[in-house]
């Protein structure tokens, strides 16, 4: 392979290997974007829907710790057994 191929190859990856750090960069700003939106539209909540928001993600999360309790509490068992 001669310089001039070498050298031809190198570019063409770089091109390849920009386009696509271009997608992933396109994708994470419209991402950071929707957040800051979302982020936005939450503080102008009111209090009552604010804390309706928090009571629904508490609920969220005391039933998936339930789930993993009830989740270990079967390994317990199965272990038990053996």
């Amino acid at each position: 392979m001669g310089i001039k191929a070498f050298f031809k190859k190198a570019f063409s990856d770089m091109k390849e290997s920009t386009k696509a750090q271009h997608e992933v960069d396109k994708a994470n700003f419209a991402a950071a974007k929707a957040e800051a939106k979302a982020n936005f539209e939450e503080a102008k909540m009111s209090p009552s829907q604010r804390q309706a928001k928090m009571q629904e993600e508490r609920e969220a999360q005391i039933a998936a710790a339930n789930e993993r309790k009830a989740a270990a509490d079967a390994r317990i068992d199965a272990a038990k057994k053996n």
